[in-house]
Formats: structure tokens, sequence, C-alpha cells
């Protein structure tokens, strides 16, 4: 029997018993339901047990899987985003940054890296969904262009890892300006003969999908992740029409040849190594 499934009605639970509960004791799958004991789902990479599905995890945490240990160094670290407009939706923009900032401990949507993977040298920049629902604005933008500067300086191949719901718009046309601006600049990785690798994760949308997230010499996500422009509800709404089963979900854009690659979690680091030794070779 569950131990979370209650027998009797009625019982209650004192409040400074629910107080001395320790913090992410235990984390509820979003895939399935299913209850886990945080140690147990963080020692899994935090994908699910019974259903596999992948939690969203932060850059860090991608940081801390890829990377060897004590190899990893964070570069771009002294950017901050700007409320450029004034913007005010629920809250002013300004406000909306402060608050973010105190609650995640991060600058912006993204962190950069620089490290050794299985002694292969490797640049990482990674979004955080927490920041914003990952979205992209200037500073984003602005770390992908140095983090490939980073790349050509030091002759090191590019791995970018996708978590976002696409362009900020609190930043209106300078967020849309940073589809054209990564774009271009992957063309120079292209052009000295750099790899660059894109893990497209849960989800990968909007201006994120339509831009470098989609312009990997490998493009990969992992399993079941959300990819594509809009959402599957505004499509559907859209053009009236009932969408296919599994739609924008990683397997079916495998399917249909959008993608190179699903890789779980757990043989991200080795499937990165393999890459890095195809192209060196």
């Amino acid at each position: 029997m569950s131990w979370y499934k209650r027998i009797q009605k009625n019982i209650f639970t004192r409040a400074e018993e629910r107080k001395s509960v320790p913090d992410k004791s235990s984390i509820k799958c979003d895939g399935c339901g299913q209850i886990t004991m945080y140690r147990i789902q963080k020692a899994n990479l935090f994908v699910c047990q019974h259903c596999g599905y992948h939690d969203k995890i932060s850059s860090d945490n991608y940081f801390e899987i890829l990377f060897d240990e004590k190899s990893c160094e964070k570069i771009i670290t002294n950017l901050q985003p700007v409320d450029f407009l004034g913007f005010n939706d629920s809250k002013p923009y300004a406000e909306r940054l402060v608050a973010t900032k105190q609650k995640t401990q991060l600058d912006d949507a993204m962190q950069v890296a620089v490290g050794r993977v299985e002694g292969h040298g490797l640049v990482v920049a990674c979004m955080d969904f927490e920041f914003i629902g990952g979205s992209m604005g200037s500073v984003v933008g602005e770390k992908i262009s140095r983090a490939i500067d980073h790349c050509l300086k030091n002759k090191l191949p590019l791995l970018i890892i996708s978590k976002s719901g696409g362009a900020r718009m609190m930043e209106s046309a300078f967020s849309l300006m940073q589809m054209a601006k990564t774009s271009a600049k992957l063309t120079l990785l292209s052009d000295a003969k750099l790899p660059y690798i894109s893990l497209m994760t849960n989800p990968t949308t909007g201006g994120v999908s339509a831009s470098f997230a989609m312009l990997g010499d490998v493009n990969m996500a992992e399993p079941k992740a959300l990819i594509g422009f809009a959402g599957p509800r505004v499509v559907k709404e859209t053009i009236k029409r009932d969408l296919p089963e599994g739609f924008q979900t990683a397997e079916f854009l495998l399917d249909h040849g959008f993608l190179d690659m699903i890789v779980p979690r757990s043989e991200l680091k080795s499937r990165i190594v393999k890459l890095l030794m195809y192209f060196k070779n």
C-alpha cells in the first residue's frame, strides 16, 4: 500500500508536525503523478523511476552531470538584463527581474561554463526555465554570442541545452533580435569547422526553437520533450483540426526527420563523448 494513500477520512495533521517535514522530502511526477523520495529522484538525475518522465533541472545540474570533477568553470558572468522599455504587465519588468533574481540566485535564463568531458574540452551554454520561463532576452543572446567567441578563440566545440518558452515579451524587439543574432553567429562556428551540438529539453518552444535550438550539427532531445513553435493547443485552435498523436514530442520529431537522436539523461555524457570523438577524428 502506498505510504501517501489516506485510508481514513477526517484525519488532520497538526501545523507544527507539517512544518517538521523537510523541504523537498518528496517529489510528485508531472508525468504519472507518482510520488518519489527526493533523494531517490536526485540519484536518478530527476528522471521518474516509474514512467521515465524527465523533470526540469537547472543548468548547475547539467554541468554536474556533464563535466569531469573539478573541471567546470563558469564564464561570461558579468551580464545583467535591462528594462529597456519600462515594460509593465501584471507588474513592472524591473520589479520582476529583482524578484526572480532573489528567488533563483541567477542573473538571467542562461549560464555558460567551460570544462572537460572525459578529457575532451567543451563549452556548455544551458538555459534555466526557472528564470521567467527560460525566456530569451538580450542577455541570453549575448551569452550565446560570447560563448561562440570563446569557442572560436580556444578551438572548442559548443553544446547548447535549450529549455525555454521562447522570446521574452518584456523586451519586445530586443528579444526577437536575438533570433537573428544567434543564428548568424553560429555560422562562424560552422566556418571554423567547430562542432555545435544542440540538446532540446522540455519545453523548447517559440523563438528559441525557431533559431539556435534547431541549428546544431547534431540535434538531440530528451525523451518526450515538447518541441515546437506555438504550443499544440494554439495550433489546434488555429487550424481547427485534431493533431496527430504525439504531435510536437521529441519522438514525433525524430520520426519526421527533425531530430538526429533522443538521449535519456543517464546516457547524455557518454553520448556527448562519442560525438566529440567522432568530430575530432
